[in-house]
């Protein structure tokens, strides 16, 4: 095992077994009998090691979906589809540990955590990606200024879908699987559709005739 690698299974255990991170980066490399410049080799916080922690599932996520030659045919529905549902799969994995990360953070600040920071940054990217696809495929309409602003409400429902995940009580979590099915259909119709177009037309008359 990689020596990073070993950093973020000690931390994952730590703050399963104590519900927080560890008080100093000096009492953590002790337990774990590793110089303190070793950690710092890595990361220099313990934000900045669970943000590579995130950040780690979802690269796993992505190198899962694009290792199988069918994902590079699908329509980018079928291509986000794909993604939540290993995503959810992969976090099944490491559940005790995100689910409680999660649970820890204040969602009424409407605030990205910073253990989130660079996983947005990525994910975003590649839902950036899957809206260009989507507008050479003509599955997603281009809408000037609006389609600019999709990478941001697809993680907004990434936001809701990890939300939704974290509190599922359904057998085999099948709740959630129907909550992305639902939630990316729906996402797509509207991009693809006019019933956007006739909303935002009607929002635009509304704003200027208040």
């Amino acid at each position: 095992m990689e020596k990073s690698d070993k950093i973020k299974q000690a931390y994952i255990e730590y703050f399963l077994e104590n519900g927080t991170h560890p008080s100093s980066v000096f009492s953590f490399t002790k337990k774990l009998k590793m110089k303190e410049v070793e950690f710092y080799d890595f990361y220099n916080s313990f934000e900045l090691l669970e943000s590579d922690i995130w950040l780690g599932y979802f690269k796993e996520t992505i190198a899962k979906i694009e290792a199988d030659s069918v994902y590079a045919t699908y329509s980018v529905r079928e291509k986000l589809l794909a993604f939540y549902y290993t995503w959810i799969e992969l976090l099944k994995n490491n559940r005790s540990y995100t689910s409680q990360t999660w649970r820890l953070i204040d969602k009424k600040r409407m605030k990205t955590p910073v253990f989130m920071t660079d996983l947005k940054v990525a994910f975003k990217e590649y839902t950036r990606d899957l809206v260009m696809e989507g507008k050479e495929s003509r599955e997603v309409q281009p809408r000037k200024f609006i389609d600019e602003r999709y990478p941001d409400a697809f993680w907004i429902q990434f936001l809701l879908v990890l939300d939704f995940w974290v509190k599922d009580k359904s057998k085999g979590f099948e709740q959630t699987d129907a909550m992305i099915e639902k939630s990316v259909n729906t996402s797509f119709d509207l991009m693809a559709s006019s019933a956007l177009d006739t909303v935002l037309d009607f929002a635009k008359f509304m704003y200027q005739n208040r």
